[in-house]
């Protein structure tokens, strides 16, 4: 990657972590923040106070990313960013439960995760595109381990209020990253490995191997935001002070990704992803049976939110690869902007549901929530396609006419390990799905001779 290059993708990478902070932050802390606002005894509303986010960034991240081919990138990014500060400091100051509500939808209504994605693929070379986005998406994992630690600590020092106002600050040092740190590109236009095209959404819809992923997504994300309108009040109840909450999350985690990396590893080498991912469902599915009957005892919670953290992690980093191995070549941006938007709709759903059934059926009942969602993704998983050993690779070719794309197309189809082509001439791409082992990557250079002066 070149300067420029490594500058965009870890301007964006900060950019998206920041978002995810603002949501992850308040995870281990709001509950029991909750419990002294008016209206805040209402399990309810502390549910639907933390799945509001997902709610407005579920509506608009689609909208906002289409926004930004026509108005600029920057100006959409800038405009989210607003947004989220806005609705960060209107949850500071918020005197009860409803305008920490409508701040929590403010923040989400900062929807700029699918035009930072766009903005990274103008701003980086096909050759390159896999690396930079991989940046943005380990930010997701570091923000959330940081924040199970982090929250607590800054809870005690600072309140909840200003944790919202801290993110409300970051958020507006982010508009300088954005300004200063994060070249300006040279051209703006749709990308159809980073961006959701209408025209394909149908297909990706029907496609009933996404569909599962898209389950999977949202069921994990509901679990874990109903989740934590319980853990936080139960681990109070046990004795253990909120500021103290981060000694049960740090070992946990670190816990958690000694034994992940391993499985990643493994199911990616071999070809063993399906198994791995399996076991990595069923293990969730045994981590919400744990809290369902163990909720009231500290070793119990303990113990359960180890084997869910291993599950949550493996599951968190293997879907996208996932998404990106199943889905046509053609619609992977389509596919993975439905994977965002059920994603975000988990938080919502899990968030409310969460608190309703904690107010009025008590926290054992959450839990049985979440064994009834994991359950049906375990049943899903089951019956899914095992992704195939394949990656992918993008060239730039030069824009060219649909008959010339179409014939190159036919050529690259015929090279030896190549399982998927599509050459997008309007754009100027050729995107391959090519076997990890074994692929004639010279043959495909020879026929893209001429053709590809910055191959990869």
């Amino acid at each position: 990657m070149t300067r420029s290059e490594k500058r965009a993708a870890s301007g964006l990478a900060a950019i998206f972590g920041l978002r995810m902070l603002g949501m992850f932050l308040i995870l281990p802390v709001f509950a029991l923040y909750a419990e002294h606002l008016p209206g805040g005894d209402n399990h309810t509303l502390v549910g639907l106070a933390l799945g509001m986010y997902g709610l407005t960034q579920a509506i608009l991240m689609i909208p906002f990313g289409m926004a930004s081919d026509r108005i600029g990138r920057k100006k959409v990014i800038i405009f989210g960013l607003i947004l989220f500060a806005l609705g960060s400091f209107l949850a500071a100051t918020a005197t009860d439960i409803y305008w920490t509500i409508a701040g929590r939808a403010l923040q989400g209504a900062g929807a700029v995760s699918a035009a930072v994605s766009a903005m990274l693929a103008d701003l980086t070379r096909e050759e390159h595109r896999t690396k930079a986005m991989a940046m943005i998406g380990s930010t997701i994992g570091v923000a959330f381990a940081v924040s199970m630690v982090a929250g607590p600590a800054l809870a005690h020092v600072i309140g909840v209020p200003g944790i919202f106002a801290l993110t409300g600050v970051l958020a507006l040092a982010a508009i300088w990253v954005v300004k200063v740190w994060v070249p300006d590109p040279a051209s703006s236009h749709f990308h159809a490995d980073a961006q959701a095209n209408p025209a394909n959404l149908i297909d990706v819809l029907k496609n009933s191997q996404l569909v599962r992923l898209d389950f999977g997504i949202f069921a994990l994300h509901a679990a874990q935001m109903a989740m934590f309108v319980v853990v936080p009040v139960a681990l109070k109840d046990t004795g253990l002070t909120v500021e103290h909450h981060w000694m049960v999350y740090l070992p946990v985690l670190l816990g958690s990704l000694v034994l992940i990396v391993p499985a990643i590893i493994y199911g990616e080498k071999r070809g063993r992803m399906k198994p791995v991912f399996v076991s990595a469902v069923a293990l969730m599915l045994l981590a919400q049976v744990g809290l369902a009957l163990g909720i009231g005892h500290f070793w119990s919670i303990v113990a359960a939110l180890f084997v869910y953290f291993v599950a949550f992690n493996l599951l968190e980093a293997s879907l996208p690869s996932l998404i990106s191995k199943l889905a046509p070549v053609s619609a992977k941006g389509t596919a993975m902007g439905v994977y965002n938007t059920a994603q975000a709709l988990g938080l919502f759903f899990g968030g409310v549901v969460g608190g309703w059934l904690a107010q009025h059926h008590g926290f054992q009942a959450v839990f049985i929530f979440c064994v009834v969602l994991m359950a049906g993704w375990l049943l899903a998983s089951l019956s899914m396609q095992a992704p195939p050993a394949i990656k992918t690779r993008m060239f730039r070719v030069g824009v060219m006419p649909p008959d010339q794309a179409a014939l190159l197309k036919m050529r690259l189809v015929g090279v030896a390990g190549v399982v998927e082509a599509v050459v997008l001439g309007e754009e100027g791409v050729a995107m391959l799905k090519v076997s990890i082992k074994g692929w004639d990557e010279d043959g495909a250079r020879s026929v893209l001779a001429g053709r590809l002066p910055e191959a990869a």
